[in-house]
C-alpha cells in the first residue's frame, strides 16, 4: 500500500493591495501637506491612525500566514510607524496629561530628525531585498528611503523648501504604491498581467 500525496493550495486572498493602499493613500495625503498644500488636519491623523495603521496591520498579520517574512515585516513596521507618528503628534496635546500636571513636550526637530533618521535607514535596509523582488517594490522602497532622509534634512535644518521638495517626492511614492497595490488586484481579476509590475 502506498502512501498518498496531499497538496494544499492557498486558497486566501492577497493581502499585499490591503497594505500597500493604506500606505499609499495615507502617504500621499500627508505629503500634500508637507508639500505646502494643505494644513495638516485630523483627516490625516485619522487615516494615519485607520488606513495606515490599522489596514497595515491587518495585511501584516495576513501575510505572516502566508509565511511571507518581508511583507510581514513591511506591514507591520510601517503600520507602527503611521501609529507612532499620529500619537507623537497627538500626545502632547492631550487635554488630560495637562490637566493631570504631567504635559507631554512634542517632539524637537532633533527628536524628529533622529525618528524619521531610523526610519530611512530600516527603509534602506529594506530596499536591498526589493531587488530580489519586482520593479514596482523597488521605486517604492527606494523613493520612501529618500523621503525620509530628506525630511531628516529639513528638520535639522529648518529648511521649508526641503521638507516642500520632500512633499512632492514623498507624493511620488505613496501613488507609486497605489500603483503596485491596484495593479495587483487589476491584475489578478483578469488572470493576466495588465498592470506592469
Amino acid at each position: 500500500m502506498g502512501q498518498e500525496t496531499v497538496s494544499i493550495v492557498d486558497k486566501t486572498a492577497n493581502p499585499a493591495p490591503l497594505g500597500l493602499l493604506g500606505f499609499g493613500m495615507t502617504t500621499v495625503l500627508l505629503n500634500v501637506h508637507n508639500a505646502g498644500l494643505i494644513p495638516i488636519t485630523s483627516m490625516i491623523l485619522a487615516m494615519g491612525f485607520a488606513y495606515g495603521g490599522i489596514a497595515q496591520i491587518l495585511a501584516c498579520a495576513m501575510e505572516y500566514k502566508k509565511g511571507n517574512t518581508f511583507a510581514t515585516l513591511a506591514f507591520g513596521s510601517y503600520g507602527l510607524f503611521w501609529w507612532s507618528l499620529v500619537f507623537l503628534l497627538m500626545v502632547p496635546q492631550l487635554t488630560i496629561l495637562k490637566t493631570m500636571g504631567t504635559p507631554v513636550q512634542a517632539a524637537d526637530p532633533a527628536s524628529l530628525a533622529a525618528y524619521l533618521f531610523m526610519w530611512g535607514l530600516f527603509t534602506l535596509i529594506m530596499f536591498i531585498a526589493t531587488l530580489k523582488l519586482n520593479r514596482g517594490l523597488q521605486v517604492i522602497f527606494i523613493s520612501l528611503a529618500i523621503l525620509f532622509f530628506l525630511l531628516t534634512i529639513g528638520e535639522l535644518t529648518g529648511s521649508k523648501l526641503i521638507t516642500m521638495i520632500a512633499g512632492y517626492e514623498g507624493i511620488f511614492t505613496g501613488a507609486s504604491a497605489i500603483y503596485v497595490g491596484l495593479g495587483e488586484v487589476i491584475n489578478e481579476v483578469y488572470g493576466r498581467d495588465i498592470v506592469p509590475l
